[in-house]
């Protein structure tokens, strides 16, 4: 069987994506992350491409839904702004 077709490598590549999300924060590695374990899971279910081309797609599309998704759901409310309490030279 090939590597990609296996839900451990897609979970392992979640975990790896998710490190690097600690590592450089953005928001970017853990849309991938989550879209990598959500890939891992259908293949744990038995719902998978039958190409690498069709699996890619699907994570493509996975990883964008859960970024939009974040950035849905963690970005300001409208007309809200930040406003700085304090400055870190103080």
């Amino acid at each position: 069987m090939v590597l990609w077709a296996e839900w451990w490598v897609w979970m392992s590549a979640s975990l790896i994506l998710a490190t690097l999300e600690v590592l450089i924060p953005g928001y970017i590695f853990l849309g991938f992350a989550v879209g990598a374990a959500l890939m891992g899971l259908l293949i744990l279910l038995g719902i998978s491409a039958t190409g690498l081309a069709l699996t890619l797609v699907i994570f493509a599309v996975l990883s964008l839904l859960s970024y939009l998704a974040m950035r849905r759901y963690f970005a300001l409310r409208k007309g809200q702004v930040k406003v700085w309490e304090t400055d870190i030279n103080d």
